[in-house]
């Protein structure tokens, strides 16, 4: 699915609708370049969910838990990971296969992790379109 956004909150919608389907289990893989949409997206997501807290990037942290949700949401940015045996400290298999929704910024840089029956979300710019314009690519 190819989807065009031309505001922040057509992302966020865009994000929220996603995850109105999201079932337990699933690991939604989220890329593209920095300042492409990647958080909004994100928390667009959330909101799908039902995660009424603020949900911010978990740069520094890695991994974000929001249990409030209809599914529990696992928010991952794997920027600073520099090994995927980084993933293993954290525990990632009981997120990934577990009965919560991850979502994962970054996936890119883990992709021998990544479950094969995740999805795939690319976000990118076009800036002959507009600055606020993002493409988004969802592959299941």
């Amino acid at each position: 699915m190819i989807f065009e956004s031309f505001s922040e909150k057509e992302t966020f919608e865009i994000g929220r609708d996603l995850a109105r389907k999201a079932v337990p289990g699933r690991v939604y893989c989220l890329d593209g370049d920095l300042g492409t949409g990647k958080t909004v997206f994100a928390k667009g997501f959330a909101a799908g969910l039902g995660i009424t807290k603020p949900v911010t990037s978990p740069t520094f942290t890695i991994i974000r838990e929001y249990e409030e949700g209809r599914i529990p949401l696992y928010h991952f940015d794997v920027y600073r990971i520099s090994d995927p045996d980084e993933m293993y400290a954290i525990g990632y298999e009981e997120y990934f296969y577990g009965s919560g929704v991850c979502l994962v910024e970054w996936s890119e840089l883990i992709s021998e992790l990544i479950p094969e029956d995740a999805v795939h979300i690319e976000i990118s710019r076009d800036l002959e379109k507009g600055t606020d314009y993002r493409r988004i690519v969802i592959t299941p």
